[in-house]
């Protein structure tokens, strides 16, 4: 079968975060969505999804003009194994003591690494994103400051890699969530590739909306590599959900809406320890009040 991919534009977050939605509504529904800022200063979000198979073309034109938007543009990815194509351009990456690699890559790990082994797939966080690397800078970092954790949250988990770095550097339980429920099952296939499937749970929410998600806590560290938008959005539930003294690592935050965020997350009385920027991306790390 033939694999499909379908994008348009919108203006603004909200607009493509609700056409992602109606997306995930269909019949059949795509195998994957997702939806990102072009940061150029338009406005403009695009919305994409892949298909197992041909969608039905008039069907995508009505959602995309309930939205506003322009009609999908709808192209085959093609007879060769996309997967492997993108296998072969994915090289292992280092961060600090990390190194994510594919399987194709996993004799060239170090022995003196701690290598997480992430298949290629469509959920968000192959290590190569700057926002993904920034996490696993701040996670070296705070191994290296001798910080400990025992009870650790991955919110908007992607491939889980984050989850995956916390219980490889600390004797920890971690809790992974994603809304996207092909990102979950993508985070359990990586968690058991990489023997930690009796640390880490796994459950498709948003936010901490799960109750086994909300049961856990409270944790004493939280990760959530998103975007500027849902994290700020999320500060109730992080300072509602963290331990005294936690600490938070935020990502998918471009550089000129760090201030913003950490301003709201600094109303709920969280403090920062440090800032990564790597490109046009910023990782922030905070402390929540003792």
């Amino acid at each position: 079968m033939t694999l499909f991919h379908a994008t348009t534009t919108t203006r603004g977050e909200a607009a493509a975060q609700a056409l992602s939605e109606a997306l995930d509504a269909l019949e059949p529904a795509p195998s994957a969505t997702g939806v990102h800022d072009r940061d150029d200063g338009s406005g403009i979000w695009e919305v994409g999804a892949y298909f197992d198979g041909r969608p039905d073309a008039a069907r995508l034109s009505l959602l995309a003009a309930a939205q506003g938007a322009p009609d999908f543009a709808l192209a085959p990815v093609g007879s060769r194994d996309w997967l492997a194509q993108v296998r072969a351009g994915l090289t292992p990456v280092e961060a600090g003591r990390f190194v994510v690699y594919g399987s194709h890559d996993r004799e060239r790990v170090p022995s003196n690494r701690i290598g997480l082994e992430i298949e290629a797939a469509l959920a968000f966080g192959t290590g190569h994103h700057e926002s993904t690397r920034g996490c696993l800078l701040a996670l070296d970092g705070l191994a290296r400051e001798g910080w400990g954790f025992r009870n650790v949250a991955d919110i908007g988990c992607g491939t889980g890699v984050l989850a995956m770095a916390a219980a490889r550097v600390w004797p920890c339980r971690a809790t992974a969530s994603d809304m996207d429920a092909l990102a979950v099952e993508t985070a359990r296939a990586n968690i058991a590739a990489n023997r930690l499937g009796g640390r880490i749970l796994c459950a498709v929410a948003t936010g901490f909306a799960a109750p086994v998600v909300r049961a856990r806590g409270p944790y004493d560290l939280l990760l959530a590599n998103i975007l500027a938008g849902p994290l700020k959005r999320l500060a109730p539930e992080m300072a509602r959900h963290a331990a005294p003294g936690a600490v938070l690592v935020l990502s998918g935050i471009l550089s000129r809406q760090a201030a913003g965020v950490e301003a709201v997350y600094r109303g709920w009385g969280f403090a920062r320890r440090r800032r990564y920027a790597l490109g046009s991306w910023s990782t922030l790390v905070l402390t929540a009040p003792a």
